[in-house]
């Protein structure tokens, strides 16, 4: 009789973009996969990414993740060159990528990768659909989290 092995749980986020949503309104989010050499995934198992001034870029009919850092590990195979700033496919349906390009071209809307993370067994990018925010919006932003971060303190002094 085989004994089930306990596998430690994780968090299944490995990187996210914080940035992203102090620069842009996101306005629409979509679930992509990721197509991957060997290397890279070892490197996303071991928490060794960064997406923070990637984008993605739409080109001959594909989706694809520009400027993402995967860091290679030392004990990676050594017959393999490692480029960490490769361009990686994005797996998207057909009228996804339809939809994308559409509101790329015609609404000037740019596609930003928020976080990623593994889905099972599957890595996953989450993108969205963002455009620019102005100085006065970032602004804005601000000051709500400022005062929302002084009425969480006025209703914790008022609740003792």
């Amino acid at each position: 009789m085989r004994k089930k092995k306990n596998y430690q749980i994780h968090s299944a986020t490995i990187a996210l973009n914080k940035r992203a949503r102090y620069e842009y309104f996101i306005e629409e989010e979509l679930e992509a996969g990721l197509s991957l050499q060997g290397w890279e995934v070892k490197s996303l198992r071991s928490g060794k990414a960064n997406i923070v001034d990637s984008y993605v870029l739409l080109r001959d009919g594909k989706a694809y993740l520009f400027g993402a850092h995967f860091t290679p590990l030392n004990v990676a195979s050594s017959h393999i060159i490692c480029d960490p700033i490769r361009n990686r496919q994005l797996l998207l349906n057909q009228r996804e990528l339809d939809a994308l390009y559409g509101q790329v071209n015609r609404e000037g809307y740019t596609i930003i990768p928020l976080s990623l993370y593994w889905k099972h067994a599957w890595c996953k990018v989450k993108i969205g659909v963002a455009k620019g925010k102005k100085e006065y919006d970032k602004r804005f932003d601000i000051q709500n989290r400022e005062w929302q971060r002084d009425k969480e303190r006025i209703i914790k002094h008022f609740n003792r």
